[in-house]
């Protein structure tokens, strides 16, 4: 029979606590050029670039048109995929690195606000399904695709902050 007291808790799907530091700033900076992007509406000219796309679908949303192009060198602003880019690293960096103290009850927090953010998240898609049509629907589901990762990092600060709360009220 194990010794129940020697059990420690294992968190190798954690990132180091070091990482969520640099990915606030990548989330951040993801944030606030996505907010630029969308306010703007124009992509600076500075992120012009060819680069190697293994589909392009030229003018419709039908793959295998006669406007498609496989394996192929295309020009593109890329500002936008460098926003998601550093909304989804920066994002997992941030959700999935240790807190300096990582316990049982951090661990709760995880779980519960990851399945929390998974419910937001989809009822957001079912509303949109049902009530938002034509290209509205296309930039929601593109939202959609940060927002799991977003209420996650919202709903564990929020216990943790008042799980800090809680324990500095009660010293």
């Amino acid at each position: 029979m194990p010794n129940l007291n020697c059990i420690v808790m294992k968190t190798n799907y954690l990132l180091p606590n070091a990482f969520k530091k640099i990915g606030w700033v990548l989330f951040s900076v993801g944030i606030i050029s996505g907010l630029y992007s969308i306010f703007v509406n124009e992509s600076p000219a500075l992120f012009d670039a060819k680069v190697f796309a293994f589909l392009v679908d030229k003018f419709t949303l039908t793959i295998g048109s006669k406007n498609t192009e496989f394996f192929t060198i295309y020009e593109n602003n890329i500002f936008d995929e460098l926003i998601c880019i550093l909304l989804i690293v920066g994002g997992i960096f941030v959700a999935f690195s240790k807190q300096r103290i990582e316990d049982e009850f951090i661990s709760k927090i995880r779980v519960e606000s990851l399945i929390w953010a998974t419910y937001c998240n989809y009822i957001i898609l079912l509303l949109a399904i049902l009530f938002v049509y034509g290209v509205s629907f296309f930039s929601i589901m593109i939202f959609n695709m940060f927002t799991v990762l977003m209420f996650f990092i919202i709903r564990f600060n929020w216990a943790y902050f008042k799980l800090k709360k809680t324990a500095n009220n009660e010293e």
